[in-house]
């Protein structure tokens, strides 16, 4: 994997999407060429028509980004990637098209359009069936040898299993430091010179997985590995890396406190943040002002009782701030003032609401915290004060979340389905935790641009 701005990217997806804007340029001048004969036009040099190009792939390629083309489903799949292309490439040539309006010297014209977006899809799904194989294939994928062989190396092996890993273990190692759950394991015993052993198996990492490392570190051999030019982790920074989250199974406070991360404070960061959020709510809400509009009426309409409703929910520092949503629910929801996990497909929920939450349309109404600076669009969801106090006496480090300002959308909303338990709130807090950790402008954009999914496929809405 290729960390970029403290986000891990796996080889083949950054491959992948390299070659994949290569052939999207290479199909917007294809279909300029093809439309140019077809009128009698003279082709001129590249240069003159660079910015359409560009404009074209780039397009494109954030679109793919959005809709979830590189996601382990879409590597994995060809019927399940060439749904998602069809979609991304039709967003992408809305928002050129929308984009001609404004700057019509920066994108290509109709015709040309619609002949690079039909070979830019033949292009595109043509390179995913050569590279098909190959991008799951063994090439790809990291070599490793795991210390130890209790519950903690089980962990990796079941990742090793997992459809779509990145990696292939060579070798686990009993390190005699308590129960051997993979029998498999070779004894450390049996291996005169361990760092000669892991140079011999091809691996390129080293993970330590031990049950108990008090006095069972192996400090010399780590030392010999680390100087053959293999790189060596700890379980903890390893499954972070490998599941965009941090495992609350393994995590201890000290690696919490010395490992890279938690800089979301930063003044340069915290500043492009928040004039990020200004900007995009006051345009948010003027562009969806008649849609919400149109919710509230909808919702008066229905049932009696307020169109829009007022909670409390904990943000930043724990602090209590006041959100505001179109209602969903019946006004009785919660008759006895007590905080109640929502369900699936929840009695409470109206028949409008239903549609409301669906869309995403109840959310709306939010870009008003945001532009008041209580919330950001990207951060972790925040939680009504009853199921906080419940959850930091259930989870460690669940108040850690709100170290970071909460937001409408999150690490955790896209990448985990909605739940409505101690044990959803356990894996969502992982998600939350990373995000903490591994805060950039980077990853919010690309939250951002993931949401797209989720609105298109609203899986986990309640």
């Amino acid at each position: 994997m290729i960390r970029l701005f403290k986000h891990y990217i796996p080889y083949p997806v950054l491959l992948l999407g390299i070659l994949d804007f290569l052939l999207l340029v290479a199909s917007a001048e294809a279909g300029w060429i093809l439309r140019a004969q077809q009128i009698g036009m003279d082709v001129a040099v590249i240069y003159d028509r660079l910015g359409p190009l560009l404009s074209f792939g780039v397009s494109l390629q954030v679109a793919m980004i959005g809709v979830g083309v590189y996601g382990p489903e879409s590597l994995q799949s060809l019927r399940f990637a060439t749904a998602r292309l069809l979609v991304a490439i039709s967003l992408g040539v809305i928002f050129l098209s929308v984009m001609h309006f404004v700057t019509p010297q920066l994108t290509l014209w109709r015709s040309n359009s619609l002949y690079a977006m039909v070979l830019a899809f033949f292009a595109l799904l043509s390179l995913r069936i050569m590279l098909g194989s190959m991008l799951g294939g063994e090439a790809f994928k990291r070599r490793l040898v795991v210390l130890g062989a209790g519950k903690r190396a089980d962990r990796v092996r079941q990742l090793e299993q997992r459809r779509g890993s990145g990696f292939l273990v060579v070798g686990y190692i009993q390190m005699n430091d308590g129960e051997q759950v993979i029998e498999e394991a070779i004894n450390r015993g049996a291996i005169f010179n361990l760092s000669d052993f892991v140079v011999r198996m091809a691996a390129s990492e080293v993970i330590l997985a031990l049950e108990e490392r008090r006095n069972s570190i192996p400090m010399s051999d780590l030392l010999r590995i680390k100087t053959t030019g293999v790189h060596v982790n700890d379980l903890s920074t390893f499954l972070e890396r490998e599941t965009g989250r941090i495992d609350l199974d393994t995590v201890n406070p000290s690696w919490l406190i010395f490992s890279d991360g938690f800089s979301a404070g930063q003044r340069l960061s915290g500043v492009a943040k928040r004039l990020f959020d200004i900007v995009a709510s006051v345009i948010l809400l003027v562009l969806t002002a008649p849609i919400i509009l149109l919710g509230a009426i909808a919702v008066k309409l229905e049932s009696k009782g307020p169109a829009f409703y007022r909670q409390s929910r904990v943000g930043l520092f724990g602090q209590e701030f006041q959100i505001i949503k179109l209602r969903s629910m019946r006004t009785d929801a919660e008759a006895g003032g007590k905080a109640v996990w929502a369900e699936k497909d929840d009695p409470r929920i109206t028949r409008v609401g239903r549609w409301l939450r669906k869309l995403r349309i109840d959310e709306l109404p939010q870009t008003w915290v945001v532009l008041k600076g209580d919330m950001s669009f990207v951060g972790p969801r925040p939680e009504r004060r009853q199921f906080v106090d419940d959850l930091v006496q259930h989870l460690r480090y669940y108040a850690e979340r709100h170290m970071v300002k909460p937001g409408i959308t999150g690490w955790a909303q896209i990448n985990y389905p909605y739940g409505a338990s101690i044990e959803d709130s356990r894996n969502k807090l992982e998600y939350d935790l990373y995000y903490a950790k591994n805060y950039s402008p980077f990853l919010d954009l690309l939250i951002l641009l993931q949401t797209i999914r989720v609105i298109i496929w609203p899986e986990g809405a309640r």
